[in-house]
């Protein structure tokens, strides 16, 4: 299992601060929900990733068994530690105990990396998941993990929650020192923090804890030498009470804001109050305006809610990815890489927003306290952008996997046509050719799919729970049912949006329609269409290119 995902790894994330990175987390606490669970959003942005949904069932080990390594992004065998004697079922980045985490890479110093470290970011994740209950749990481990076998990553942020509480750890592998082969620095520095109830969080590769609470054990964890280390390694000379964990492990450049913390903030101006103050930090205008680590929102967020904030391209904001001349003649909210570009000497980034075209799954995952904790975890599944895919429901005590996103099912380099994140693909390669008009339909296709899954899920609550009350083997049975059947469901239907989509919209023209839906036909023979509607362009687009060449344009 560890194997084929390896191959299929998180690869490319770059380490350096600044630079632009994938990934985003979104959090929510359970005051801040409006059905009282946790709520976490993740996407793995990489564009060499492919979308299937991990799995490893519950299993009993034999004393002295060892697990095998391998760095999450490179495949590389880093080392073997030992084996728990039982393990949880993982679906996805969430276990059978509602055990949630995601993760975004911040990068940080250059010189707080450790080359022979075992644990990297990926391995820490998927072996806490097979082993803890609660976010508390998760901490302890992964913390005694790094120290014991070294911490192979660059600096990364995790959400770790569970359905009472949810938690930003932020991990930098201490500089190594090398005496007679063996590294004396061996393990990471760290801190963490609870979010507290009722407000909103966030990360998106940018470092954002700040000062750390030494006397709060409650809301606040951190290594005994995250300020010491500093010290020793000449990065920090102040007093305690000011030291900084971001702005001394990864200090935060025109990059980071524009293109990482950009995205928090946008989830914070869509939710809270006030966030204007922060536009000129987001911008990367004012980097001493650093935005608070969590907020409190304006209202409850539904799962509907931080999954649409998943699609957002700065939309209403000065960031607005459908505005510019970069948006073609149709509105497209995306810029191919690079992210950067000269012209006349000066430089320019393209924005990166929540929504990215190089997604190769996402989630949002509820932990659900109104729950048995072996039977609430509700993991919204999704493949390729978030903008054009709608999210499956998939609960995390579920026994098997939908084959349509089950692992080994083509991959980034084999088409398969029962995969779903191939046929996904095809949808929205065909909608950013007219993401104004096909992107718009696919979007109500979307809206409308969720919608009804998050009722169809409160119906399903009730029935598991029911059966849950007279044999819990049976509720598990249930829900792996309902999981498979649904994901089902759902590549059958974008099967057949898939084709829909070429006879509507072929050849940049657009047909005509009934009221029920049905293609029009001239009138005269019903395999012949009816006049096409031509949409054109936006009036940005055609501005632009008047200014352009209007003058071989322009007709008389």
């Amino acid at each position: 299992m560890i194997t084929r995902k390896i191959l299929m790894s998180l690869a490319a994330l770059c380490v350096s601060a600044g630079t632009v990175l994938p990934c985003t987390n979104l959090i929510v606490t359970k005051g801040a929900s409006t059905d009282g669970s946790v709520m976490v959003s993740y996407s793995a942005d990489s564009h060499q990733l492919y979308g299937e949904l991990y799995f490893w069932p519950a299993a009993e080990w034999a004393e002295g068994t060892m697990l095998k390594i391998y760095e999450w992004d490179s495949g590389k065998f880093k080392g073997e530690i030992p084996q728990a004697k039982r393990t949880y079922s993982v679906t996805g980045n969430m276990n059978e105990y509602q055990l949630l985490i995601g993760e975004t890479t911040f990068g940080g110093r250059s010189e707080f990396r450790d080359r022979d470290g075992i644990m990297d970011y990926g391995s820490l994740i998927y072996v806490a998941l097979q082993r803890c209950k609660t976010a508390r749990e998760a901490i302890v481990l992964m913390d005694e993990l790094m120290q014991t076998y070294g911490y192979a990553s660059s600096g990364e942020s995790f959400t770790i929650a569970d359905p009472e509480e949810v938690w930003i750890m932020e991990v930098m592998a201490r500089v190594p020192r090398i005496v007679e082969g063996v590294n004396l620095n061996k393990g990471a520095v760290w801190v963490a923090k609870r979010i507290p109830d009722g407000y909103i969080s966030g990360h998106a590769n940018q470092a954002r804890i700040t000062r750390i609470d030494f006397n709060d054990p409650d809301n606040c964890l951190y290594s005994p030498d995250v300020i010491s280390h500093a010290r020793d390694m000449g990065f920090f000379s102040g007093k305690d009470k000011d030291f900084s964990f971001s702005d001394v492990y990864a200090p935060v450049d025109f990059g980071a804001a524009r293109s990482c913390d950009a995205r928090v903030w946008a989830f914070f101006n869509r939710h809270a109050d006030g966030m204007d103050q922060y536009l000129d930090y987001a911008m990367g205008h004012n980097l001493t305006n650093r935005m608070p680590l969590y907020v409190k929102p304006k209202a409850k967020l539904s799962v509907k809610d931080v999954a649409d904030m998943m699609r957002d391209h700065f939309e209403g904001t000065p960031m607005d990815m459908t505005c510019d001349i970069g948006a073609g003649g149709n509105a497209l909210p995306y810029r191919w890489r690079p992210m950067s570009f000269q012209v006349d000497g000066k430089k320019y980034v393209n924005e990166r927003a929540i929504a990215t075209q190089q997604t190769g799954w996402w989630y949002v995952g509820q932990c659900r306290s109104d729950f048995p904790r072996d039977l609430g975890g509700l993991f919204w599944f999704g493949v390729d952008d978030a903008g054009t895919s709608a999210l499956t429901p998939v609960y995390s005590i579920s026994t098997r996997v939908p084959e349509c996103i089950k692992e080994g099912n083509g991959s980034m380099l084999e088409y398969s046509e029962t995969s779903l994140f191939w046929i996904v693909n095809r949808v929205t390669q065909f909608a950013y050719l007219r993401y104004n008009q096909i992107g718009t339909e696919v979007r109500s296709i979307v809206d409308a799919w969720e919608n009804e899954m998050i009722k169809k899920t409160a119906q399903v609550d009730q029935a598991a729970l029911a059966l849950y009350r007279q044999d819990p083997a049976l509720a598990r049975e249930f829900l792996t049912d309902f999981t498979v059947n649904t994901a089902r469901k759902l590549f059958n239907k974008w099967v057949e949006l898939d084709k829909y989509l070429l006879v509507k919209y072929i050849d940049g023209n657009t047909k005509r329609q009934e009221p029920d839906g049905s293609f029009s036909n001239n009138g005269h023979n019903p395999r012949i269409p009816a006049s096409p509607k031509n949409e054109g362009y936006t009036q940005k687009w055609k501005e632009s290119v008047v200014k352009d060449n209007g003058k071989i344009l322009e007709s008389r």
